[in-house]
């Protein structure tokens, strides 16, 4: 049997890998290791996040992919992060005591902490998956052909 094809990790480029398996060890509070100056992992179950030395320095503000962190109490989570060298980058967004924080790590990736202690993320999650058709069958339509055929159907024929 040919074993399934898996998520194995997350990459983090960054300029010190002991620095950040350091940070994200203790903000997870998980084991560690540094297999050599240009790679670090962290064991953050259910994956592995790793941390891989790069010549060059971020350059846009704005992270394209960002770690969530549930978290049971927002208040501690970000005094920990802050003690370890991370910042707040704003106000925490709560409704009814859940919501999320967004923050930074020692090189300015950010992270959010996320606070659902209702449930009320994780159902909306399952329901929006058990309402999906099997893993592996693809959907009728992909989105652009979704896209195309509402265009077409506004201008007064179909597709």
């Amino acid at each position: 049997m040919t074993p399934r094809v898996r998520l194995q990790e997350i990459v983090v480029d960054c300029a010190d890998v002991t620095q950040l398996a350091v940070f994200w060890g203790a903000l997870l509070d998980a084991r560690w290791a540094v297999l050599d100056d240009g790679w670090a992992v962290v064991e953050a179950d259910p994956l592995l996040l790793a941390f891989q030395r790069v010549p060059e320095p971020k350059s846009s503000p704005k992270n394209r992919l960002h770690l969530d962190i549930l978290v049971p109490d927002a208040a501690a989570a970000i005094a920990q992060a802050v003690a370890l060298g991370g910042s707040q980058v704003r106000e925490p967004s709560l409704t009814d005591g859940d919501g999320y924080v967004v923050m930074r790590d020692l090189e300015d990736n950010e992270f959010c902490f996320v606070i659902d202690n209702h449930g009320h993320w994780d159902d909306q999650i399952q329901a929006a998956l058990d309402g999906r058709r099997g893993h592996n069958e693809p959907a009728d339509l992909t989105a652009h052909q979704v896209d195309r055929a509402e265009q077409a159907e506004q201008a007064g024929h179909s597709e």
